[in-house]
């Protein structure tokens, strides 16, 4: 398994309810694929260097896990029928997972 990052882009309409909907959703299609979510980093509202979709602002969720190559196929084509995602970006950041990180 190779350790993953995606870094999602959200509405700044969204609330509280919705982001979490979201990341439950990314969650239960990284462990039906075989991976395993790592950590979940939400770095919050923040401003953008230019609009997307004519908003100036918007919340951003980092999300690293460990996952088979099938997986990223499966929750890239997720991300983009989920309604609130405005952008993501998916990189590989290792090849092989540590075993103390898969305790995490």
């Amino acid at each position: 398994m190779r350790k993953m990052e995606t870094l999602l882009l959200l509405s700044p309409e969204l609330s509280v309810e919705e982001r979490e909907t979201i990341l439950k959703t990314m969650d239960e299609v990284i462990a039906r694929e075989g991976g395993k979510m790592l950590l979940v980093d939400q770095w919050g509202m923040r401003d953008l260097a230019y609009p997307v979709r004519k908003q100036m602002r918007g919340f951003y969720v980092r999300l690293e896990y460990a996952a088979p190559s099938q997986l990223v196929a499966e929750l890239e084509r997720i991300i983009r029928i989920t309604d609130g995602v405005f952008k993501f970006m998916t990189v590989k950041l290792a090849d092989s997972v540590e075993t103390t990180e898969e305790v995490a």
